[in-house]
């Protein structure tokens, strides 16, 4: 596709984007939402200009255009099949008016990642392999200007995963083709199908905003939704920056000893240190079902390692004896150096205890229209189960409950708990 002229030039676009500006601070001013036209925004996402990035003096317009637009669209297409670090390949912007598209690899872009930061909503669709490569490229602290438009869908749909493609047909009755997701995103020049296919990524993205947005304050829903992209957003930057040595806890097992969480713990670290030394993916080095086959086996020679584990051979020859000495080294430790085994979760099978707090999350979502696997996320759960069995302090809770959850979890869904604490402690193996 070939650039067409800056949209300054266009005043239909100017006008339009213009109007729907007005509109959102009309609806800001009063307090109120203002339905889009969808058939407008189409309209201007269908005449937006597309200008492509390729040298570096070209990126000036770029970061001009983000601190003026307020917000923007953004996706990223990237290449991490076999490799540990991903490979940025495009960054695609949508700012109202203007779908920049970056060329990465050609471009320092450590300027747009700080301009990225000041835009006030930063809107993406399932934005969490994007924003793992924005933390990992831009050394930024986590973002506070995310608006996830899967997030927002499942508030108004129970669906925690829509794609984006589902999202356009049910929400602007636009349909886009997806077919090259999988394609190689670093060759020049790209094919016409990954051109259109990038453009359309964040073409239609505002419009999905807008439409979104409308809705969700409709209900008196947007804060909850804003409030969970930041917290999204937060988590995603934490799991960027695990420590090595805590990289064990994404493959742990309650049912582990404290020997077997000594020899996860140093299996995953040696793993992941040899993978980001070598530049291959850590499923490259050992799959996790091997790792869990030397938790369990705890080979001691070659030949156990072989023949008890799937680990691949050629890494067997070039590893086998490094890691035969982690695994040595591991089990001679002293028990006092092993790390903690994770508590158990609550497992019963007298339901008492699972229907009352079903019941109280039922009865909350209906209360607010907020589906029951919106609002009570299982994990949520989980932990909370821990700090009420252990007694832990309420300080403990999940960063997810202490939001704009926390009053009614505090309120009522902790008091349902308590009165079944006993069974709650005898479900997750605690003597009473």
């Amino acid at each position: 596709m070939s650039n067409t002229a800056p949209t300054e030039s266009n005043p239909k676009n100017t006008l339009a984007t213009d109007a729907i500006c007005q509109t959102a601070n009309t609806a800001e001013l009063v307090d109120l939402p203002v339905e889009p036209d969808i058939d407008a925004l189409l309209d201007i996402a269908d005449e937006v200009a597309i200008t492509w990035v390729r040298k570096q003096g070209q990126l000036d317009e770029v970061i001009e255009a983000l601190a003026t637009c307020g917000r923007v669209a953004l996706d990223t297409e990237f290449i991490k099949r076999d490799t540990y670090y991903p490979r940025l390949a495009l960054v695609q912007l949508n700012t109202g008016n203007h779908v920049y598209l970056l060329d990465a690899p050609q471009l320092q872009l450590s300027e747009l990642w700080q301009a990225l930061m000041k835009v006030d909503v930063a809107i993406w669709h399932a934005c969490g392999e994007d924003l793992g490569i924005f933390y990992l490229l831009s050394g930024c602290p986590p973002l506070s200007n995310i608006f996830d438009t899967q997030i927002a869908l499942s508030y108004l749909t129970g669906q925690l995963q829509m794609g984006y493609q589902q999202a356009l047909d049910e929400q602007l009755d636009m349909h886009i083709d997806k077919e090259q997701s999988q394609s190689d995103w670093l060759q020049r020049p790209l094919s016409d199908e990954q051109e259109q296919y990038a453009i359309d990524d964040v073409r239609f993205l505002p419009a999905l905003y807008l439409s979104l947005e409308y809705a969700l304050k409709s209900q008196g829903l947007y804060e909850y939704v804003w409030e969970d992209c930041q917290l999204y957003a937060n988590d995603l930057y934490e799991a960027q920056n695990v420590e090595d040595e805590a990289m064990y806890l994404t493959m742990a097992d309650y049912r582990y000893t404290s020997e077997q969480m000594a020899i996860l713990q140093a299996v995953a670290t040696w793993r992941e240190e040899l993978a980001r030394s070598t530049n291959q993916p850590r499923t490259f080095v050992i799959k996790k079902q091997a790792v869990r086959e030397i938790i369990t086996e705890k080979p001691n020679t070659m030949r156990e390692l072989a023949h008890k584990t799937t680990m691949h051979r050629s890494m067997l020859r070039l590893y086998g004896e490094e890691l035969l000495k982690v695994i040595k080294d591991a089990k001679n430790l002293h028990p006092a150096e092993y790390p903690d085994c994770l508590l158990p979760p609550y497992r019963s099978k007298n339901k008492v205890l699972s229907k009352a707090v079903q019941q109280a999350i039922d009865d909350q979502a209906e209360a607010i229209v907020v589906p029951a696997n919106v609002l009570m996320r299982k994990k949520w759960l989980g932990q909370l189960y821990e700090v009420i069995a252990f007694d832990k302090d309420i300080s403990e809770l999940p960063e997810g409950l202490k939001g704009w959850r926390n009053e009614w979890v505090m309120d009522t869904l902790i008091p349902v708990i308590k009165q079944h604490k006993t069974e709650l402690q005898q479900g997750m193996g605690i003597t009473v």
